[in-house]
């Protein structure tokens, strides 16, 4: 049984309310108890966080044609984000294998992404402030929250393994989610706003 199927099965019996947690206390995967404020917990909390928010930029996106080709890609991030997390809360090296393997070239489809979205914007000469179209306003709130994650990551890096994956996707990521942003804007006709101090 694949770990997706037995995460799966085993939820269907189990009450949403456990009451283990409630002296401050989660499980890693293995069953080791930490507390809530574990660095694992700050790292997989963020990624959790952040695909929430990729969530509400998904509702945005599909409510406008402009930029529905949005929709796969975003589709595509929150379930590798949940990957990641699977992988940060795995503190048993034998049960990695019980994981879908990460993908390798998910950064570099990032930055292709990235680099066909560029070809669409005007060069970037000043600082902007996050603002303009509802979608692209969420995009930016989801870049600095990936920008957290990959903060927490760090404090716990050296525990987690294929971290060097892991760190690598959570930087391209937030460069994708800034260029994203952009292009939503372009693509609705809001003119970016530069940064000016008066």
């Amino acid at each position: 049984m694949s770990f997706i199927n037995s995460m799966i099965y085993g939820m269907a019996d189990m009450k949403i309310y456990t009451k283990t947690g409630d002296k401050g206390t989660t499980a890693l995967w293995s069953g080791k108890r930490v507390t809530k404020n574990h660095p694992r917990l700050h790292a997989y909390g963020s990624i959790d966080e952040l695909n929430s928010h990729l969530g509400v930029t998904q509702s945005l996106v599909l409510s406008t044609p402009e930029i529905t080709s949005l929709s796969a890609s975003i589709t595509e991030i929150q379930n590798q984000l949940f990957l990641l997390g699977s992988y940060i809360a795995c503190d048993e090296k034998k049960l990695i294998a019980q994981l879908p393997p990460l993908d390798t070239n998910a950064a570099q489809n990032l930055e292709v992404k990235i680099d066909s979205m560029q070809t669409e914007l005007p060069t970037l000469t000043n600082f902007i402030l996050p603002n303009g179209h509802s979608a692209s306003a969420q995009l930016q709130v989801a870049r600095c929250i990936c920008r957290r994650a990959e903060r927490d990551f760090i404090v716990c890096k050296d525990e987690v393994f294929e971290n060097e994956s892991i760190e690598i996707y959570l930087n391209r990521l937030s460069d994708y989610l800034f260029v994203a942003a952009r292009w939503v804007n372009h693509k609705m006709s809001f003119k970016e706003t530069i940064w000016s101090i008066k």
